[in-house]
């Protein structure tokens, strides 16, 4: 479950940001090691934090280059400088790794172009708080990743809960090699949160610019609120109208999904929805939320850590943030084409959830009711990753440069399916895991972002804001085919020919479906050009 930061002081206890697990599990190692990579497309310097909390002792530090926890000293009234926990961060193009001890919950901090301004209270530590006023981070461009690591895995997230600035897809690589992965963007990329919001005059305010043009964030809707940037009541109509509907007709909440026959039924009477159990007997109730209480998942729909009145009050707060209920009597919905159609809605999360490669995100507190976030989990991970998504959006935009690479990346063409003229199966990213090492495979031509490729101008082609690339680099029969941050090195040039061959020049071989493998799930591999079935494409 992610839980609202707190504005302010924050105390980051363990159960604050990521649901954490219980029960023997494989181990991961002591210090796990997350990588963070750059493929933004700015130039601006950057700088990594590992900030949270020491599981063991309960108390708020950070965590060293090498993984290492230190407490923070004492704070002090007005707040003190924070030691500078700051760890070099990747140059656009590149990757830079953290490491995280076991035992640990918090964030992943991210910054370009200037350090964040931590300090300390006698209360603990006071986060960036952008929306604000005052704040010290206010024109700085950051975002952070959420997570929590201990004895029963890894859980760790993208969140949009608070604001929308830095894009980033998160995965987890398990014992076993299986790596998940969430948050990436789709073929419309960052601009299209923004230039949605902007389109919509009620939000517009919303978005952040900085004074040399740079667009900072776009604020969710109880920060936007908060500080005046946007209406106060702009989702009231709707929380009326759906609320006042249960005075005519039954809500029914089916909270768990493993547990089917836990059914709590609410009806409206004035402004308060009452909801009684199975046996008619009443065990919650609600008076009507305001939009602030939507916006945050509290005040009126404050869910407290138990079996009924917290999962009633997730339910109801997800169910309105999408804009279900009224019309959808039994909750949760999980019909993701239902969501964000009530008029008005939650614009934020729509378009939040819309740039997503797979739909995922954190637009709100309780967006995991139905599993709409984007969460990562592994019960013994080995490493994850975190890569921060082109600003300027896959397919649209430049790459960076790396290694021996060349850099730069050119424009591009409008994305397209690459199809097996053997099979009709679609070149595919499995499970749209749009991250450095993902082995491309065939799979049914779906229309999703996992199967639309660009053509850069520079010879790569793009899925992801990543590219396809050669792994190592090699020219050998049989050399795997893979995502990697684009680089423009000669692994990653492609040159379709007219015959439908697609030929990596560098190793003057073609792109082949290994071993002549006819199901969903075959990988792909360079081979020498035969002019076999195998080895011919075309775009769709």
């Amino acid at each position: 479950m992610k839980i609202r930061s707190i504005l302010g002081v924050l105390a980051l206890a363990a159960t604050s940001l990521v649901a954490v697990g219980t029960g023997a599990q494989a181990l991961g190692p002591d210090r796990l090691p997350i990588s963070v990579t750059n493929s933004t497309g700015r130039g601006d310097a950057t700088y990594l934090y590992v900030i949270g909390t020491d599981l063991a002792s309960g108390r708020l530090g950070y965590a060293d280059a090498g993984g290492a926890f230190h407490p923070w000293p004492a704070g002090a009234n007005p707040p003190v400088a924070a030691p500078d926990a700051s760890q070099a961060g990747p140059g656009n193009g590149g990757k830079a790794t953290v490491q995280v001890p076991r035992g640990f919950s918090g964030r992943i901090y991210f910054s370009f172009g200037a350090k964040l301004p931590f300090k300390l209270t006698p209360d603990g530590l006071v986060q960036p708080a952008p929306w604000a006023g005052g704040d010290p981070s206010a024109n700085i461009l950051f975002d952070w990743s959420e997570l929590t690591y201990n004895d029963a895995g890894l859980w760790l997230n993208s969140s949009q809960v608070d604001m929308y600035a830095v894009p980033h897809a998160v995965s987890v690589t398990d014992s076993a090699g299986k790596t998940s992965t969430t948050g990436a963007l789709g073929s419309a990329g960052r601009d299209s949160v923004i230039n949605a919001i902007k389109g919509k005059s009620a939000w517009a305010g919303s978005v952040v610019t900085r004074s040399d043009g740079t667009v900072l964030r776009v604020l969710s809707p109880g920060h936007a609120a908060g500080a005046g940037l946007v209406s106060t009541t702009l989702l009231d109509s709707y929380i009326s109208s759906a609320w006042n509907a249960y005075t005519s007709k039954t809500l029914t909440v089916v909270p768990f999904t493993d547990q089917p026959g836990t059914k709590f039924y609410g009806r409206t009477s004035g402004s308060t929805m009452t909801f009684t159990n199975t046996s008619g007997q009443q065990v919650a109730s609600f008076t009507k939320p305001t939009s602030a209480d939507v916006w945050g998942c509290d005040g009126r729909l404050l869910a407290p850590n138990d079996l009924v009145v917290g999962p009633i009050a997730r339910t109801l707060c997800a169910a309105l943030n999408r804009g279900t209920l009224g019309t959808i009597d039994t909750q949760p919905s999980t019909d993701a084409s239902k969501f964000y159609t009530s008029s008005p809605t939650n614009e934020y999360a729509k378009a939040v959830h819309a740039a997503m490669a797979d739909g995922k995100a954190y637009a709100f507190a309780f967006d995991d009711v139905g599993n709409f976030e984007s969460l990562v989990h592994a019960d013994d991970p080995r490493s994850a990753s975190v890569v921060l998504q082109p600003f300027s959006g896959p397919g649209t935009g430049t790459g960076g440069g790396t290694g021996g690479g060349t850099g730069g990346g050119g424009t591009t063409t409008g994305a397209k399916a690459i199809v097996s003229d053997w099979n009709g199966r679609c070149i595919d990213v499995p499970s749209s895991s749009f991250t450095d090492g993902a082995q491309l495979q065939m799979w049914t031509c779906n229309g999703t972002n996992a199967q639309k490729w660009s053509f850069g101008t520079d010879g790569t082609l793009r899925a992801g804001g990543l590219c396809m690339d050669v792994a190592w680099g090699s020219t050998a029969d049989g050399a795997a085919v893979q995502l990697a941050t684009c680089s423009g090195n000669a692994a990653q040039q492609w040159v379709l020919s007219g015959a439908g061959d697609l030929v990596n020049p560098q190793a003057n071989k073609c792109l082949d479906i290994k071993d002549w493998n006819n199901t969903s799930g075959a990988r792909l591999q360079i081979w020498t050009c035969a002019g076999t079935a195998n080895q011919k494409w075309h775009t769709a």
